[in-house]
C-alpha cells in the first residue's frame, strides 16, 4: 500500500472516530436521529428510545444535558409542558449536576 494511501485510510479512521466521539446516534424506531454530545466521549453514542418510558430517557444526564428532551418533543414523544415538567423535576432534585 502507498504512502497516500495509507493517509488516506487513516484519515477516514481517525475521522469516523471523532465523528463517534462527537455525536449521539438515537434510534426512534428505524430511523436515526443524529445529536450533538457536549463533550467527546463514548457514553451513549448508540441509544435506542423504542419501548422506553420518557422518564427512563431523561434520567440519564449525558443525555439529558445534551438536548433529547428537545429531540422527544420534536419527534412527538412528548408535549413541550411535559418536557418543562420533567427538566424543573430534574433541576429541583439537584440530578442536572
Amino acid at each position: 500500500m502507498s504512502f497516500r494511501k495509507k493517509i488516506v485510510v487513516w484519515a477516514i479512521v481517525l475521522g469516523g472516530a471523532y465523528f463517534l466521539l462527537s455525536y449521539h446516534i438515537i434510534f426512534f424506531g428505524k430511523h436515526p436521529i443524529l445529536l450533538k454530545k457536549s463533550h467527546l466521549t463514548l457514553n451513549y453514542t448508540f441509544f435506542s428510545v423504542q419501548k422506553k418510558p420518557n422518564k427512563e430517557i431523561l434520567a440519564i444526564h449525558d443525555l439529558r444535558k445534551d438536548g433529547i428532551a428537545d429531540l422527544l418533543v420534536q419527534e412527538g414523544r412528548m408535549t413541550e409542558e411535559q418536557r418543562d415538567l420533567f427538566m424543573q423535576q430534574y433541576d429541583d432534585t439537584g440530578n442536572s449536576d
